[in-house]
């Protein structure tokens, strides 16, 4: 019989039991916070270059060790080992890029003033806890932990309790690559842990993950603003497919909303199209796409498009949402259900046409695509803008003039043309607005919310500022 207290980490595509340990008490949380803040200052005091060889170190061992965190992180995840080995890329890649993005952001500046030199520097926060998703188990933690080591900052983090294997070889390697134990802590654990952990004294949370959870840690902390918050959520995100080549347009589509089974939190929720033929061409040639796609376990040949979701209980939560739109008098142009000898997880991706209708503006994490049909621009650009939400929204036009309108009047912190909008450059910022984050953008501005800004005037000798001073006998 299984501990109470026991994580458990399942292959959602096979069943079969992948890691299994010990979740993380209170006591735990309490000694490794109180741990990594007796020795944030050793870290915190090695200069720049040295916290960067060592992460330089670990990027090598990353790409040493590639093979095996890919395959762990498709067997945990169910995506095929194809997108999973482009995880581990975005990993490697992110050392440089987090190098580069706090030598512009957050470094060093001087300049003369007619009262001494003034100085720009920056300093770590302190201890930052990180809890980490389950979709991206090793890239979007990563994206976190890189920069805020490379400030001096010390990381606890908290891995999904879907996937403690890839947390465990992404702390492996740091550890491995020379960070120290103290600086670079894992708990593993689930809700209970983690909320144990952000309950403990630290001074900055790192966070990926669902809307809801972000609206409870903005109540939670509301009375602790010393606590640091960088909040990557969700997004009920739309993609405005106006005219084009309907197997070009259903390519961006599909793309956009159903890679990684939809379980991106910038996957296309929402496609509105143009009402008669044109939309109806764009939608038909989605519909034949999806059918198209080939559904499968991670290691499977030929390569399948899509996996599983992450577990049969997430496929049976998309069910309800599925069955509650349809209620509300969606039509059925692609149906959500099971794979016929397959898992519980996995699922076909669904198309239902919601023109018309009042429906929840939630976030189906899941191949759920809603379509609206509208009769002009102005009514596409104002159904984009109807959610509460604002991560991602793209435009698929050759229309120079309607890119213009689109790209300054929707609003969303990740705005595409003509290409998917789960697409994001490293050297970009990544993050939303509304429900969506707050204002703390992630990936190349992560520099940002490492470390604050330190500003000084500094004179080598003490002198006597006597005359500069009015009103003195």
């Amino acid at each position: 019989m299984t501990a109470p207290n026991t994580i458990i980490s399942i292959d959602p595509a096979s069943g079969e039991t992948l890691w299994e340990g010990a979740a993380a008490s209170v006591e735990d949380c309490a000694r490794a916070v109180s741990t990594a803040r007796g020795a944030f200052p050793d870290w915190a005091a090695k200069t720049v270059g040295a916290r960067i060889a060592i992460l330089r170190r670990y990027a090598e061992l990353l790409g040493e060790r590639q093979a095996a965190i890919a395959e762990a992180i498709a067997r945990e995840t169910g995506k095929p080992l194809w997108e999973a080995g482009t995880e581990v890329a975005s990993m490697i890649g992110k050392v440089a890029i987090s190098i580069a993005a706090q030598a512009e952001r957050a470094g060093q500046r001087e300049s003369a003033t007619p009262f001494g030199r003034a100085r720009l520097r920056h300093r770590p926060h302190g201890v930052m806890a990180v809890l980490g998703p389950y979709n991206f188990p090793g890239h979007l933690p990563n994206g976190h932990i890189v920069p805020a080591l490379l400030a001096g900052n010390m990381i606890v983090f908290k891995p999904s309790e879907e996937t403690p294997l890839v947390g465990q070889l992404l702390i492996d390697a740091l550890h491995a690559a020379g960070v120290p134990e103290h600086a670079a802590i894992l708990l593993q654990g689930g809700r209970d842990t983690g909320a144990a952990l952000v309950a403990q004294d630290i001074d900055g949370l790192l966070f990926t993950g669902s809307a809801g959870a972000g609206a409870h840690f903005r109540r939670l902390f509301a009375d602790r603003p010393a606590v640091i918050m960088a909040l990557e959520l969700g997004g009920n995100n739309p993609l405005v497919a106006w005219d084009g080549d309907p197997d070009a347009v259903a390519s961006i589509v599909v793309g956009s909303a159903f890679i990684t089974a939809g379980q991106r939190c910038s996957c296309a929720r929402r496609l509105i199209v143009p009402e008669g033929a044109a939309g109806e061409t764009i939608v038909d040639a989605v519909a034949a796409l999806a059918d198209r796609l080939r559904i499968g376990a991670w290691d499977e040949t030929p390569e399948p498009f899509m996996g599983p979701l992450i577990s049969g209980a997430a496929a049976a939560r998309a069910a309800v949402q599925v069955e509650t739109l349809v209620g509300l008098g969606a039509r059925v142009i692609r149906a959500f259900g099971a794979v016929e000898g397959r898992s519980a997880a996995f699922v076909r991706p669904a198309i239902l046409d919601v023109t018309g209708l009042d429906v929840p503006d939630e976030e189906i994490f899941a191949p759920v695509l809603q379509v609206r049909r509208v009769a002009d621009f102005d009514a596409a650009l104002a159904a984009a803008n109807a959610t509460r939400f604002g991560l991602s929204a793209g435009l698929i036009s050759d229309d120079d003039a309607l890119w213009a309108r689109f790209r300054t009047g929707v609003r969303a912190g990740v705005v595409n043309r003509n290409r998917a909008i789960t697409g994001a450059s490293s050297d970009m910022p990544f993050g939303g607005i509304g429900e969506s984050g707050n204002h703390r953008p992630s990936a190349f501005y992560a520099a940002d919310y490492c470390a604050y800004p330190v500003a000084s005037i500094e004179a080598d000798r003490v002198v006597d500022q006597l005359a500069t001073l009015k009103g003195v006998a």
